[in-house]
């Protein structure tokens, strides 16, 4: 070890992301991200899918692509062709499947097969984090549409639309993430989805489908997919294992055309995502995804009330909120005074994370009292101990909610 260090700042790539903060560990009580429930990871059984995938073609890991091609593993590719016809109604081949090292590289590649700085999309005004990063990064403008409870409004689509091509704008792509969204929960419904592709095709703009959460939903029903739908084929769908799974085993995948996947394929330039993940999750999923997925919806369910439960009891009616229709995050309202990304802050000092909404939104004056809550990875006693903790700290900041556990606040003498 020298005793100076040397400076590579004079030699870094201009337009680099801000440098990443030194991981300190989990908050105490931590609602963010995409975490789920460790005690509904099924271990014994990946345990098992682990051992006997490995004896039965463990000499496969000496070949890229596991003798499979660079789609990914085969049997991965036929489960999942069999199970999106079965439940989104996806009529594809394992051809048309390509298997990502998470929903997050399935976006960078869409993104790289169809976006230039300059561009323009169409994005729902609350949307996933993740992409809205993205987009900013590449130098993409982001139309925001607004959302209601069935998802996002396609009579704003239209109007966008319409506006952008009186500007002789043609926008590269309507992405949407229309099985319970991500963060509000809601579901779009088959008519608005059905509008929302006659729109796609007047206007010559494809439709951009994530599908990443749509496992997750309580009673187990959900409309076709938008890619099911497309007479025409302007539909590229992604989805991910992470949620219904496991998020650190990081295998997402997109469902395409072959003209669309052969031109995606050689921007994916990692040699192949994971392979010993592609190999357990086919084994598992084959026998017991049909089986776990409804128990994880339980738990998630239950965890879902008792947050609402607490919110409730904590915040009254300062904190408004919708039932989501699935998933594992809760969009929550709190009164205009508050400012959750200055809330975000003081509440971590005190062992509560949160995400603040305009980091989710492309509007930030609307979401700046809102925030996503995680409820998939707290206990019940650490969801209900947090939220306490957390209107504590709100009301300290912020001077709501006026009641705290059904208990009216008295002025401090």
């Amino acid at each position: 070890m020298t005793s100076a260090s040397f400076d590579f700042a004079p030699v870094l790539a201009p337009g680099l992301p801000a440098p990443a903060a030194k991981w300190t560990g989990l908050a105490r009580y931590s609602f963010v991200g995409g975490n789920n429930d460790a005690d509904q990871v099924p271990v014994d059984r990946l345990i098992a899918a682990v051992t006997a995938v490995l004896e039965r073609e463990g000499t496969t890991l000496a070949t890229y692509g596991l003798n499979s091609g660079p789609l990914g593993y085969l049997p991965l590719r036929e489960f999942l062709a069999a199970k999106l016809g079965r439940t989104a109604g996806i009529a594809c081949s394992s051809d048309e499947i390509l298997i990502t090292s998470g929903s997050l590289q399935a976006i960078d590649l869409v993104n790289g097969l169809l976006l230039a700085r300059g561009d323009t999309v169409l994005i729902e005004q609350e949307s996933y984090q993740g992409s809205l990063n993205r987009l900013a990064r590449l130098g993409v403008k982001a139309v925001g549409i607004p959302l209601d409870g069935d998802g996002m409004r396609v009579d704003a689509v239209a109007a966008a639309l319409a506006d952008l091509k009186s500007r002789g704008i043609r926008p590269k792509y309507i992405y949407t993430i229309p099985t319970v969204q991500n963060p509000t929960g809601t579901i779009m419904g088959e008519q608005r989805r059905l509008e929302l592709l006659r729109l796609s095709e007047e206007y010559g703009v494809p439709i951009f489908e994530d599908d990443c959460y749509a496992d997750l939903i309580w009673d187990g029903r959900r409309p076709p997919a938008i890619y099911a739908m497309s007479k025409r084929g302007g539909v590229i769908h992604i989805g991910s294992f992470s949620k219904s799974i496991a998020p650190a085993l990081r295998v997402g995948y997109i469902v395409a055309p072959w003209e669309v996947l052969s031109r995606i394929l050689p921007l994916k330039t990692d040699a192949g995502s994971g392979a010993l993940e592609q190999m357990v999750l086919a084994e598992f999923c084959t026998s017991h995804f049909s089986e776990h997925v409804p128990k994880l919806t339980r738990g998630l369910r239950a965890k879902l009330e008792t947050l609402m439960e607490a919110l409730a009891e904590q915040f009254g009616t300062a904190a408004e909120f919708e039932d989501p229709k699935g998933g594992i995050f809760l969009w929550v309202k709190l009164p205009d005074v508050v400012d959750t990304q200055k809330l975000a802050q003081a509440s971590l000092a005190s062992g509560v994370a949160i995400n603040p909404g305009p980091e989710w939104s492309t509007d930030k004056g609307h979401s700046r009292s809102r925030m996503r809550l995680c409820f998939a990875s707290p206990s019940h006693d650490g969801i209900r101990q947090g939220v306490a903790v957390l209107a504590e700290v709100c009301r300290r900041e912020f001077g709501v909610p006026e009641r705290i556990a059904n208990v009216e606040q008295r002025a401090q003498a």
